[in-house]
């Protein structure tokens, strides 16, 4: 009886030391596969143009933007959050024509500014911005849109506060647009939003329309000028060098005809007073010569009659039908 006691207790040890084993097993394996299943949660895929914020215990451990596998500790000790950093996003402001009697005034004015000159003008534009820190973007600001459509209508009314109506509708298009981007950056930077300005873009600018058709009137007028201005130019362009041609070639005519009368007369004055000097060594002589000098250069050309000195009883000689200088006796 006694062997059969002790045969029973060891039969029961075993037993028992069988079912702590397997309960032992059974325990390690249940840790590992939990163990390995809050492993998993620590890998993560990026897409393209994703990008991964950790937070280590709540603090900010890093960002993560290469996209394919990544690892890193499971939560609660590392939480990750996912952005897309790629989207372009867009915010509108003026509903460009698209307003109706629902419409609320806040909605209707948002578009709604003065110019420096005192005018009131309906600028719709909208925004097109992108995220370029994703944890400045998901942490530093509590809603990113609404912070975008304050500070881009902030600098649009400031921009537009500095220039006139007219450079608002037609000449300044352009520099506005720059100076808005410009300005809206630095507000956002100011902020540390981790938003990147991409572009912004004008719509149809009008003035209020009780004052529109004055507007187009002057706008007409503009034209108008502008287009006179354009001929004007052209016509002087054409003018001007066939006007400076003229002028030159007057210029050099009247210079050559200086140049020659200055020249005929110096040499009268050395010929004059050549003769002066001749006249005061032979004075008869050379009065004798000039006398015979003009009569050989008036003669031929008049008519005359040759008289023999003593002669009488003449007859008055009257050339009729004779061209003057064409006959000589």
């Amino acid at each position: 009886m006694a062997g059969d006691a002790e045969n029973v207790a060891a039969e029961e040890q075993v037993q028992r030391s069988v079912a702590r084993t397997l309960k032992n097993g059974l325990l390690f394996l249940i840790v590992v596969v939990l163990l390995s299943a809050w492993a998993y949660l620590g890998f993560y895929t990026l897409q393209p143009g994703q990008a991964a914020i950790l937070l280590r215990l709540g603090r900010h451990a890093g960002t993560v933007s290469e996209e394919g596998l990544h690892f890193s500790w499971p939560p609660p000790i590392v939480a990750r959050e996912i952005v897309n950093v790629s989207e372009v996003r867009s915010e509108d402001f003026g509903f460009r024509g698209r307003e109706s009697e629902d419409t609320a005034r806040d909605e209707l004015l948002e578009a709604t500014m003065q110019t420096s000159d005192n005018n009131i003008v309906r600028v719709p534009f909208s925004v097109q911005y992108a995220i370029k820190n994703a944890f400045a973007a998901r942490f530093r600001v509590a809603e990113p849109n609404a912070v975008v459509r304050d500070a881009a209508q902030a600098a649009m009314r400031e921009a537009v506060g500095r220039m006139t109506v007219d450079g608002v509708l037609r000449e300044r298009r352009e520099a506005l647009v720059s100076e808005v981007r410009l300005l809206l950056q630095d507000v956002l930077d100011s902020y540390d939003s981790g938003i990147e300005i991409q572009a912004v873009q004008l719509g149809d600018v009008q003035v209020p329309a009780p004052v529109r058709a004055a507007f187009d009137d002057v706008v007409a007028a503009t034209q108008d000028a502008s287009r006179l201005m354009n001929e004007a130019e052209g016509y002087r362009n054409e003018i001007l060098p066939s006007a400076r041609a003229d002028a030159t070639e007057r210029r050099e005519a009247a210079l050559g005809y200086r140049d020659a009368k200055i020249a005929r007369a110096t040499g009268e004055a050395m010929r004059f007073a050549a003769i002066a000097a001749e006249h005061r060594k032979a004075p008869e002589v050379t009065e004798k010569r000039l006398y015979l000098e003009t009569m050989e250069a008036v003669l031929p050309s008049i008519d005359k009659v040759i008289i023999e000195p003593g002669a009488a009883n003449l007859l008055p000689f009257l050339p009729l039908g004779r061209e003057r200088g064409s006959a000589e006796r």
